[in-house]
């Protein structure tokens, strides 16, 4: 039997994309995985994540789904985001085409998230979807190393390009506001990879004309 574990990072950010990913192994090869000391990509170290998430691709099929910010804004004008999530998670599903999954749930209902993955998915699929999946569930702690580990490339990715950093791309950042303040100041708009439709953004926005006034 396939299983799969899928999660997502990036959910939050003002900057940047969101991974979505998704882990399928056979049965029989869950020990492996265990044995390789996953958990929650939040518990561990970078440098430790990288060299799991090339661990988990030696055993395991991984597929990665990445919306852009500007991706992101576009579908948040038609729905709100954890229904966004809800689509990726039934995407990640349809290319790994697993008979059981194990989902961390990115909805205050566990089982109300299930259940709309099960229908949009359309297709008979065992699913387990809890909150903190991630620590609970081998599999998913696998996905979350994946998903982590490319939400981190993309972050490297644009500090390259810009030649400057941007901070971890969180709200709660204050070296991703200061960025942001600094390129607003700078350009008079926001990039295309920040999400425009944030608050922390339009804030931006407004301190910038707030500034111009007095």
């Amino acid at each position: 039997m396939k299983i799969a574990g899928v999660d997502e990072a990036g959910k939050g950010p003002v900057i940047g994309s969101m991974i979505v990913a998704g882990v399928m192994v056979q049965e029989d090869m869950l020990p492996v995985l265990e044995g390789m000391g996953v958990r929650d990509s939040k518990a561990i170290s970078p440098k430790k994540r990288e060299f799991l998430a090339s661990k988990i691709k030696e055993v395991g099929v991984c597929y990665t789904l990445e919306l852009s910010a500007s991706e992101i804004d576009a579908l948040r004008k038609k729905t709100t985001m954890n229904e966004i999530v809800v689509e990726s998670h039934v995407r990640v599903l349809k290319q790994l085409k697993p008979d059981e999954a194990f989902l961390d749930a990115a909805d205050v209902d566990a089982d109300r998230f299930a259940k709309k993955v099960q229908a949009w998915y359309g297709k008979n699929i065992k699913i387990t979807s809890e909150h903190n999946a991630d620590v609970t569930y081998p599999l998913v702690s696998a996905a979350s190393i994946i998903a982590k580990v490319r939400r981190d490339e993309t972050v490297q990715e644009l500090e390259r390009l810009l030649g400057k950093s941007i901070g971890s791309g969180y709200p709660s950042d204050i070296r991703t506001i200061h960025f942001l303040d600094d390129w607003v100041k700078e350009h008079d708009s926001l990039p295309s990879f920040v999400r425009h439709s944030w608050k922390t953004a339009t804030n931006a926005l407004k301190r910038h004309e707030q500034s111009r006034i007095i």
